[in-house]
């Protein structure tokens, strides 16, 4: 009995138990709460409701509100100014009565003396063009911001309104009941600002060459505000930083320009034979059938004689889009017009591109077949491009998106040279700003708030198109990009759980460390099986919806089984780093002679060693205990009579053949001197050459969260350990990441160069 007892005792407890005689302190100490870096996130995550389900999905009474628009514009290119009016008709989805409702005017942070100048923290630039430097310092500001001149209803009433920055409240002389809706009118103007002096998204471009006008357009209309089961009314205020959400609805927009521009924007034209000549027409509509290569709307040669006259006479571009979130337009008379049918689904898609002669050859080139490659890629990671086109325009410094319309920077010098960095940045910067068209332009997220929902999103499923485009292609989402970032100054960084205009290292914060976190949850936490299942999920559950963070990460756990609240946590919620090491390694050997941790547990229960059930027992290389005999032991099933016995009562002679005979044993201590909690990826090398990789999920850590130890069995001498050897992990700090150092960090680059 007393065999069974210690027996019991002995694994009850493991091997690693330890007795000791001293006494146990009864001083108490002070509690805590659960400071477990797996705890779950119920406290910081809203109560699932009927609006939004705890798996992430939208709820049975989920409700979104809608906006259609019919909008006049002119263009007027001598004076760069925009006039228009609007009907607004709105739709209220929601449960609740709506008193008033809110107007984004976001050209209003152009106005002179504005709120996001005085809010502003900058010292002296680096330099001024002479017209920023006058409207800096001389007293000349941009005369920019709306010029509303009347909001009535349909009946020509007046409607009273408040104007805050860039919200604008319009007060309802009867309040708007759920299922209703209201349609007024509003008209306005205002000042289009050159862009690269008076830096915005949208403005023009001026070419003083030929003395034209390159314009993005967006953001020139007065836009409903968003009222969700959230928030309420979305009315932060446009600092210049934070992006735009917006409600979905349908448009109808009439756009007068010059005679002799070119045009294109959100929606199908309407009006195709009107707008261009003849020969410009029947290429427009050969192009439905270019699936093999791109066809030329205007030529070059086209756009170069076109660019030396400025017509008086007008036109109009007529447009209608469905189910979008706002409107932008281009306009030049400099353009080159391409465009290629791409299949998406079992519908046929227009990939488009606009750009100047200054942009060729590098556009004509590349820019289009980009363009159709982003609609592929993302469709097939995502959803079906459900639009009828996406559209590239050449803008110098610019990369912003708008439904079915996106500004690209990348253009030769005058000569026609191209470098490497040019064309690359051309091309990410294309696919990035197309692949905005699914995230926030489909998949509809608060960019006000959140950032990351959009640019980490879109920055990872870049970072995957961009594979796919060319092998190494140069991308910033990879983890081993954001470790410098990371491991910088804590004061000047920021959770990417934070407000957009609160975060530190925009670039870094928003678009680089949400990439790296989805890449790591793909490779080596989830999977790509289980990732992009629940990816595409997410993608489907919200397209043409507002999702919000929780709905994302609860979506990705619903649909993988895999609970990834310690990696939300501190990932997205935190500022902790990752640094995971190498510790220590022992070398132990198999012996049948029991041990002085054996024999002092069965001193203390009063037993002799020789009552114990016969045990197997491993004795480390550097204890007092190991002996020449231990280490001679060439073929324990063999050596070990206790092994041999066994086997030769359990097993065939096939069987035990076929088993493993570890000869050495090694104890590896991992340490985590870093915060955050992660997989430990490591490489086992041995002296033959051969390798072992494993990976210990993250839940190794979750009850010593600085120190772990692994028992690894092997046959043969362990030569090498390396952590995280393909940089996957974001490790901050490298020098522990390898065992034994010295001879393991000179060759490293050599051994990642081989994987």
């Amino acid at each position: 009995m007393k065999k069974i007892v210690l027996l019991f005792i002995i694994l009850f407890f493991g091997i690693n138990f330890t007795w000791s005689q001293e006494p146990v302190s009864k001083e108490i100490q002070k509690g805590h709460y659960n400071l477990s870096k797996f705890k779950q996130l119920s406290e910081e995550f809203a109560t699932p409701n009927m609006y939004r389900t705890a798996a992430g999905a939208p709820g049975k009474n989920y409700y979104q509100q809608r906006a259609d628009y019919k909008i006049d514009i002119v263009l007027d290119d001598k004076n760069q100014k925009i006039f228009g009016t609007e009907t607004i008709t709105y739709f209220n989805n929601s449960p609740d009565v709506l008193e008033y409702l809110w107007i984004q005017l976001d050209q209003n942070r152009k106005k002179p003396n504005s709120l996001s100048d005085a809010v502003s923290n900058d010292g002296p630039g680096l330099g001024y063009q002479a017209s920023k430097y006058v409207a800096e310092f001389m007293g000349k500001p941009f005369e920019g911001g709306f010029n509303i001149e009347s909001i009535t209803d349909t009946k020509g009433k007046s409607l009273k309104s408040t104007t805050n920055f860039t919200m604008m409240r319009i007060d309802l002389d009867t309040p708007l009941q759920p299922g209703s809706t209201f349609s007024f009118n509003i008209k306005w103007w205002y000042n289009v600002n050159n862009y690269l002096v008076d830096r915005d998204r949208s403005g023009y471009e001026h070419f003083p060459k030929d003395g034209n006008n390159l314009y993005i357009i967006a953001q020139f209309f007065p836009r409903m505000a968003v009222y969700n089961d959230v928030d309420g009314w979305q009315h932060m205020q446009f600092w210049g930083r934070g992006e735009f959400t917006l409600p979905f609805g349908n448009y109808e927009v009439s756009i007068t320009t010059p005679a002799d521009h070119i045009l294109d924007g959100t929606g199908v034209l309407q009006n195709p034979k009107e707008v261009f000549t003849t020969t410009e027409y029947q290429r427009y509509i050969e192009a439905a059938t270019s699936f093999e290569k791109p066809k030329i709307i205007v030529t070059q040669a086209e756009a170069t004689e076109r660019e030396k006259h400025f017509s008086d006479k007008t036109k109009i571009w007529k447009f209608k889009a469905e189910n979008v979130r706002d409107f932008a337009f281009s306009s030049s008379r400099k353009f080159i017009y391409d465009m290629q049918a791409v299949k998406i689904g079992g519908k046929t898609v227009m990939a488009v591109s606009l750009y100047p002669k200054e942009g060729n050859p590098l556009w004509e080139e590349y820019s289009t077949k980009v363009v159709a490659h982003t609609l592929k890629s993302y469709s097939n990671r995502l959803f079906d491009y459900p639009y009828p086109k996406a559209i590239s325009v050449n803008a110098d410094q610019q990369g912003m998106e708008y439904p079915m319309i996106c500004w690209n920077f990348g253009r030769p010098k005058e000569d026609g040279t191209i470098s490497p960095q040019t064309r690359n940045g051309m091309i990410g910067v294309i696919i990035h700003e197309v692949g905005h068209n699914f995230f926030p332009m489909i998949i509809n997220s608060d960019e006000r708030q959140w950032t990351w929902m959009d640019e980490g999103l879109n920055s990872f499923t870049q970072l995957l198109a961009q594979e796919e485009f060319e092998a190494n292609f140069p991308s910033r989402g990879y983890p081993k990009n954001i470790v410098e970032y990371m491991s910088g100054d804590q004061n000047y960084i920021t959770p990417i759980m934070t407000q957009s205009e609160s975060i530190f290292n925009f670039s870094s914060n928003a678009y680089a460390k949400p990439a790296a976190g989805l890449y790591m949850l793909r490779e080596f936490i989830m999977g790509h099986e289980l990732f992009d299942h629940a990816f595409k999920t997410y993608s489907h559950r919200w397209k043409f919806k507002h999702p919000t963070p929780e709905d994302f990460f609860r979506t990705m756990e619903d649909a993988s089984a895999v609970d990834l609240d310690w990696f939300w946590r501190g990932w997205f919620y935190s500022t902790d780093v990752n640094d995971i090491g190498v510790k220590s390694v022992k070398k132990y050997y198999v012996t049948d002679k029991p041990t002085k941790r054996v024999n002092n547990m069965a001193r203390a229960y009063r037993m002799a060693v020789t009552d114990l059930t016969p045990m197997v027992y491993l004795v480390s290389e550097d204890s007092d205990e190991f002996t020449e005999d231990m280490k001679n032991v060439k073929n324990p099933t063999q050596d070990i009579k206790l092994l041999s016995d066994y086997l030769a009562e359990n097993f065939s002679k096939e069987e035990v053949a076929l088993l493993k005979n570890p000869l050495y044993f090694y104890e590896i201590k991992f340490e985590k001197p870093g915060g955050l909690v992660m997989p430990i990826l490591v490489d086992y090398i041995f002296e033959d050459g051969s390798k072992i990789s494993h990976n210990y999920p993250a839940e190794i850590w979750r009850l010593k969260d600085k120190e772990v130890i692994k028992l690894l069995p092997s046959n043969k001498v362990l030569k090498e350990i390396i952590i995280d050897p393909l940089e996957k992990t974001a490790d901050v700090n490298t020098e522990n990441n390898y065992w034994p150092k010295r001879e393991v960090v000179s060759k490293l680059q050599e051994y990642k160069s081989q994987q």
